[in-house]
This record gives structure tokens, C-alpha cells and sequence, in this order.
């Protein structure tokens, strides 16, 4: 049995006190352009923002999500998963605007963000991974959250996009919750490559729920269809 410690709000709360001792530092230590954490101070949403906000396609945002939203907006922003003014055309700054999710599907993610000759492959999974948001993360590959079936701790997971060999997709985490706690520094268990969390007894069961619903049972796809 794990510990309640370790997943959801809870370790998000973990992730957000690892930040808080030193703010503005880099997200990631190796990419100047991922930004730091916060950038000058938090913007955080308000509760009655975050209450009623919801995914454009009805998914509900998951525990980590709200729970980091309730801290820092900024960090989410730069990486596109907001409009950036409200819906009156707007931003008071307060944080008491409504949130206006920009996901994207993933294949236009990937054509962004490699360009359209590695990118192109992955649009024919965008049907599956309609709903997909950038965090920071990697060099050559990617990180991208992907909303659809819910784990038992409400968290969507994150994926890997690698286009190093054959374009790509692996499950890397469980849930916004775990990339934020191992992205912030916490130690994790982990085995080898990008899914070596399911080799984690405490993330092993999400890893493997994640990974029947995405792939079959697999922890990876390879993007095969390339375009004419």
C-alpha cells in the first residue's frame, strides 16, 4: 500500500513547498528558455475561478491541477495553456478572470514543436489525444499532458514525444502530480528510459491503468504514418 503522501493534492502540496524555497529558479536546470517556476511573484487563480473551471471538451481539471492553479498560474501560462486575457477581453491580474484553456490536439503540438517533418506522424493519433496541453521538459523530445480517462486519483498523464529514432509517444508519469514532484526535485524510484516509473511500486498500478487505456497494455506507440 502507498501512501496518500504520494499522489493527488497531497503530493502537489510537496511539489509547491520544494518551489517555494527558491521560486525563481529554472523549471528545468539544462533549458534557459523553460523559465524559471515563478517569474517575479505567483499568480495564482481564485478559488472561485477554479471552482467552476472545467476543460473545454467537460473533463474535469484533475486534484493536481487545481491544487497548483490555486498557487502559480505563471509557469502554465508561458507554456500556452491559457488565453491570455479573460473572456471580456481582459486580464485584471487578480487571478479572478476565467481560465480559457488552449488545448491543442497532439499532432499540432508536435508539428510546433519539431516542425512538420517529425511532427507530421503524429497526427494520426490526434483523434486519441485530442485534448493536449505542453509542459516543459526534454531537449529533443517533449512533454505534453493528455486529458482522457482519469486514473483512481482523477489525474490524466503525462507523455514523452520523442522523435530521436522513430517518432514516438510514451507514458512518463501518472498524473500532473508526479511529473510536478519529479520536475521540482523530489526523489523518485524509477527504472530505466522515459516509463521507468512503472517500475516504482508506488506509481506501478497508475502506470499500468494508464497504460491499458492508452496503448493496450504497452507503455509506448510508435508513430508509423508518415504523411505522402
Amino acid at each position: 500500500m502507498t501512501s496518500a503522501a504520494e499522489h493527488g493534492v497531497a503530493l502537489t502540496e510537496r511539489a509547491i513547498a520544494a518551489v517555494r524555497a527558491d521560486p525563481q529558479r529554472l523549471v528545468l536546470a539544462h533549458d534557459r528558455f523553460a523559465g524559471p517556476w515563478v517569474d517575479g511573484r505567483p499568480r495564482p487563480v481564485a478559488p472561485e475561478v477554479l471552482e467552476r473551471a472545467v476543460f473545454p471538451s467537460g473533463r474535469p481539471l484533475p486534484p493536481s491541477l487545481r491544487r497548483w492553479l490555486a498557487y502559480d498560474s505563471g509557469m502554465l501560462r508561458r507554456f500556452g495553456w491559457f488565453a491570455e486575457d479573460g473572456t471580456d477581453g481582459t486580464d485584471s491580474g487578480d487571478g479572478t478572470d476565467a481560465l480559457v484553456f488552449t488545448p491543442r490536439p497532439l499532432g499540432e503540438i508536435a508539428t510546433a514543436e519539431f516542425g512538420e517533418g517529425w511532427g507530421a506522424p503524429f497526427g494520426a493519433l490526434s483523434e486519441r489525444f485530442d485534448e493536449c496541453f505542453l509542459l516543459p521538459g526534454g531537449s529533443d523530445s517533449r512533454r505534453v499532458l493528455a486529458t482522457g480517462q482519469a486514473d483512481e486519483h482523477g489525474e490524466y498523464p503525462v507523455f514523452a514525444l520523442d522523435v530521436d529514432d522513430l517518432p514516438c509517444i510514451e507514458l512518463m508519469y501518472p498524473g500532473l502530480d508526479v511529473y510536478l514532484a519529479d520536475t521540482a526535485g523530489l526523489p523518485l524510484r524509477r527504472g530505466w528510459g522515459y516509463s521507468g516509473l512503472a517500475a516504482d511500486p508506488v506509481y506501478l498500478r497508475r502506470m499500468h491503468a494508464h497504460a491499458r487505456s492508452r496503448f493496450g497494455g504497452q507503455f509506448h506507440e510508435l508513430c508509423l504514418d508518415w504523411p505522402a
